[in-house]
Formats: structure tokens, C-alpha cells, sequence
């Protein structure tokens, strides 16, 4: 059963009563079909009207959305085969970000990104996407392997930042974010990143140091939560959503300020009503870029990836 959020509220209550019309079409002998055709498609008015004028903050939630596809249901929907590589060969396998060698439409590619889990036990497992040391130095690890044989690197950014615990401090997180953003930068070979939830501060850059960045139409990217960013001004959360709308932190906003190349579109909705549908787009985006990017040289491509964000305004 779907999650509504807050804002989706009006639209909830108009798909419950259709659901209970059907529910009693199906138990008796009238005829009720045209009120169901009808609700369904004032519901579906609803639908495109209220995502057609989402607020930064609800953008947000909508990022944030418990359904919205993760990096395994990305694996599924986008590769023909995945091999997972595991650990950094120095500390442990961090959970929250996994990769390993893929094939997308039998191009052969290093896929990396951010797990949050769908679950109360998969999201502990992989705390939540925020990642410690190991897991930015495992990236590093891959995108060395990528870079050593070739293989273009493509990563999904979904994290609402690196772990920020004393164990994570203790073990160098500055210092592994740092070089895991300057190995994406120096990267010979093409590398795309896409943020297709939460892209959160350096936990996010950390992968996402990419010759280009895409991100969903309805995914936010900042160096701070609105949430966050709220407690530092105001000394309150409770004002998240004016900070969102100052941040820019929308795919629109972004894409303005070049922070970002691409707005990769999402179904009516958000991606989590059809997942299929949002994998599928962001599939032959990737594709698109790939090819864009493919006949370039190792300098090419660095000295292309430096204006690039030497460029942003």
C-alpha cells in the first residue's frame, strides 16, 4: 500500500474512496463505473496539479519517500548482470555504500552508490546510506579499479550525509571524503554520477565528483539538510522549509546555477509510484551521456571535468 505524504493528503482520501467503490462493485450488482472513472480521473488531476507546483520542503519529503527505488532495485532495473566487489582492504565492508562491475544495455561500467534499505532491519544493516571511511574508501578502491581497466564509473547518490559518529571521526571521514572527491575528479576515464534521492553534503560530493551530474526531477542536492541548515539560523528546525527554499536545493535550481547537467524526468507522482518507470528513464539517460562522452582521452576528460566545476556560478 502506497505511503501518502502530508501534502498528498487530499489525493489519499479521494483514491480510499475509490478503492471502497470498487470494493463494492465487486460485492453487489450496481453500477458504479462512471463515478470510479470519475474519481480516478479527478485524483489523477489532483495528482499532476500538486507535483507541478511542489515546494522546495516537499520536494524534500518526496526525496525522502520510504517507497522511492533504492540502489538495489536500481541494480535490478538497469543492469544485465552485476558483480558486487566488497571491502576497502583496510578496514571493513561498509554497507552503506556497494558497487561493484556491471553491465548496462552490455556496456561494461564500475557502478557505485549509496544503499539506505527499505526496511526496519535493511535500513540498520546499511545505516541509513550514511557512510563511514570504508565505505568512501572502498569507492576509492573501485574507481582505481575502473580507471585502471577502462571501464567508465557511473554512481547513485542517495545519502542524507556521511556518518557523523565518533567512530567515523576517530577513523579519518574528513580525510576519506576528501580523496574519494579528488579520485572522481582525476578520473581518466567517463564518469556520471546521478542523484536520485537525497544528495547530502560531503557524503554525496564524495561519489559524485563526475564528468556528469544528473538528478531526478524531484531530488534534492545541498551541503547541509533543510533541517540542519534551520538549527544553525533560526536555532529551531521547525524551520526546515524556509531554509529549503533558500538553499536551492532543487534539480531545477541547480540546474541554473550549473551545479548539475541534466534533469533526468520522473513519472507523474514521483518515482516511487512506478519505479520501473523512473529506472527506466534514468537508464537511457545514462545511456545518452555514455555515449556523449565516450572517444575522449584521459586529459580530455579531466581537463573537461575541471572547467566543469571550476564553472559552477
Amino acid at each position: 500500500m502506497l505511503t501518502f505524504l502530508d501534502f498528498e493528503k487530499p489525493i489519499a482520501e479521494l483514491d480510499s474512496r475509490v478503492a471502497e467503490l470498487k470494493d463494492t462493485a465487486r460485492g453487489g450488482d450496481l453500477d458504479i463505473d462512471h463515478e470510479i472513472e470519475r474519481l480516478e480521473a479527478k485524483s489523477q488531476r489532483m495528482l499532476k496539479e500538486t507535483y507541478s507546483r511542489l515546494t522546495p520542503w516537499q520536494k524534500t519529503q518526496v526525496a525522502r519517500h520510504p517507497e522511492r527505488p533504492h540502489f538495489r532495485d536500481y541494480v535490478a532495473g538497469l543492469t544485465d548482470e552485476f558483480m558486487p566487489l566488497a571491502g576497502d582492504r583496510a578496514f571493513a565492508d561498509d554497507q552503506a555504500i556497494l558497487g561493484g562491475l556491471a553491465r548496462i544495455d552490455g556496456r561494461k561500467v564500475m557502478l557505485i552508490g549509496h544503499e539506505k534499505g527499505s526496511d526496519t532491519t535493511s535500513r540498520l544493516k546499511h545505516n541509513f546510506g550514511m557512510a563511514k571511511p570504508e565505505g568512501y574508501r572502498k569507492a576509492i578502491r573501485l574507481m582505481d579499479l575502473a580507471d585502471r581497466f577502462g571501464l567508465p564509473v557511473v554512481s547513485l547518490v542517495d545519502t542524507p550525509g556521511a556518518f557523523p559518529g565518533v567512530q567515523a571521526e576517530e577513523r579519518g571521514q574528513a580525510e576519506a571524503i576528501a580523496r574519494s572527491t579528488e579520485r572522481g575528479l582525476s578520473l581518466g576515464v567517463p564518469s556520471i554520477a546521478a542523484v536520485v534521492g537525497e544528495g547530502g553534503s560531503g557524503g554525496a560530493i564524495a561519489i559524485a565528483a563526475a564528468s556528469r551530474v544528473l538528478m531526478l526531477e524531484h531530488a534534492v542536492y545541498s551541503v547541509i539538510s533543510p533541517e540542519g541548515c534551520a538549527s544553525i539560523l533560526w536555532r529551531t528546525a521547525d524551520k526546515a522549509a524556509e531554509a529549503a527554499e533558500a538553499m536551492k536545493i532543487t534539480a531545477a535550481d541547480l540546474l541554473s546555477l550549473k551545479v548539475i547537467d541534466r534533469i533526468v524526468p520522473e513519472p507523474l507522482g514521483g518515482a516511487h509510484r512506478a519505479p520501473a518507470e523512473a529506472i527506466a528513464n534514468l537508464k537511457q539517460a545514462i545511456l545518452e551521456e555514455l555515449d556523449a562522452l565516450g572517444g575522449k582521452t584521459a586529459d580530455q576528460l579531466r581537463h573537461a571535468r575541471r572547467e566543469k566545476f571550476l564553472a559552477i556560478a
